[in-house]
């Protein structure tokens, strides 16, 4: 087994998602069971870290990330040896490319 951690931002992205749901017509509890669901997939990937697809299938970008599905939301991550570090937590419909890659792909295309 490895150990899962969240990075400052994916943690502030679990914030941002429960916040979101809980200010739209959906309830308090429609927020918490969502992060929950999206923590219970992630916590998979101590026993399964390479179940995430690679990203550099999806896209042509050269990177170590992976991504997992949760829901209606992306965890996208990185393996280290024995830690799995979830990067960011991104809903599926944005563009996930530009808000991990956009400061690379800007100065790729000067």
């Amino acid at each position: 087994m490895v150990e899962v951690k969240y990075s400052e931002k994916a943690l502030r992205d679990l914030e941002h998602i429960g916040d979101y749901i809980e200010n739209t017509p959906m309830s308090p509890i429609s927020a918490l069971n969502t992060i929950n669901k999206i923590q219970d997939t992630v916590d998979n990937l101590s026993t399964f870290p390479l179940m995430g697809a690679p990203l550099s299938s999806f896209v042509e970008i050269d990177t170590d990330y992976r991504l997992l599905v949760c829901g209606k939301y992306l965890a996208f991550y990185r393996l280290f040896e024995d830690i799995v570090s979830i990067d960011r937590l991104i809903y599926g419909k944005r563009d996930y490319v530009s808000i991990l890659f956009g400061n690379i792909i800007r100065e790729s295309d000067e």
